[in-house]
């Protein structure tokens, strides 16, 4: 697996593997990868010639309570999972080759990401925008792998790709799951072993809420009675600690609506303990 640290080197091999008419799939990731990140990079590699994965902590898309620096940081493990897939090459940059002292130029993001994490997470989207569209320009790929579970950023990107005629295809990943139904997550090692207990909550609300849909309920109304019902009561001895949001809104715009006769998401987020989860289920009439 070709390492690659600086924006030049790393745009280059994009660019000559284009110009050798390979096909080629990014998979921007933070690091402290999992099985849901590997999936990413495996659908990449079905789809594409060659993979490329990168793997940066950005500073931007952090509030200032938020845990950028406790964020977990497993470079060297990091580098053998991806070896071990056959992962092409990886990018990782310095923060300083990404953000000089005198960086001063940000992405206003779409409309979609006013609600949900905009609202919770002010600056976020903004600083999520801007490295995104940093990646695709240090590495010109044809196609870019973004996974459902951080369903609101993908709609994000999805948008700007389109408003700002970003040449490269994003392709939606399914949320990759562990046996007992928690969505994987970097997060999920701050969990404590009775807090990890109490996180199934979450996705047992969103099965819940999708079989109530599915029995035939359309009412936004009464499928949110459901969805915070289990959220709270969905573990032993209780459920989650606080919901942020669990919300029922239109899958494209992301918007309130009061009866669901479209494609719809059920959205959560969470905390546990003081760990900060999400999740989400998309509701296909």
């Amino acid at each position: 697996m070709l390492k690659l640290f600086t924006p030049n080197e790393a745009r280059q091999y994009v660019l000559e593997q284009r110009a050798a008419g390979k096909t080629t799939g990014l998979i921007p990731t933070m690091g402290a990868l999992h099985q849901g990140h590997l999936s990413l990079a495996k659908r990449a590699q079905e789809h594409c010639d060659l993979t490329i994965a990168t793997i940066f902590v950005n500073p931007t898309q952090f509030g200032p309570t938020e845990d950028l620096q406790k964020y977990p940081r497993t470079l060297s493990e990091d580098f053998e999972l991806l070896d071990s897939i056959g992962t092409s090459a990886v990018f990782v940059p310095s923060a300083d080759m990404i953000y000089p002292s005198d960086f001063s130029t940000y992405v206003d993001p779409p409309k979609v990401a006013e609600t949900l994490e905009g609202i919770c997470r002010p600056g976020h989207f903004r600083g999520v925008a801007t490295i995104v569209l940093k990646l695709f320009q240090m590495l010109p790929a044809t196609h870019a792998f973004f996974g459902r579970k951080d369903y609101q950023q993908l709609r994000v990107i999805e948008s700007m790709v389109r408003d700002l005629n970003v040449g490269i295809e994003i392709i939606p990943c399914e949320t990759i799951r562990e046996p007992d139904g928690l969505a994987m997550s970097s997060r999920n090692r701050y969990l404590s072993i009775e807090e990890r207990d109490r996180a199934l909550a979450i996705s047992r609300a969103l099965i819940e809420t999708k079989h109530q849909f599915d029995s035939g309920e359309r009412s936004v109304a009464a499928l949110k009675i459901q969805l915070n019902d289990t959220l709270l009561n969905g573990a032993k001895p209780r459920g989650v600690d606080r919901i942020e949001y669990a919300e029922i809104v239109d899958a494209e715009t992301l918007l309130p609506i009061e009866e669901i006769d479209h494609r719809a998401v059920a959205l959560i987020a969470c905390y546990v303990g003081n760990t900060r989860l999400i999740d989400n289920v998309l509701l296909l009439p």
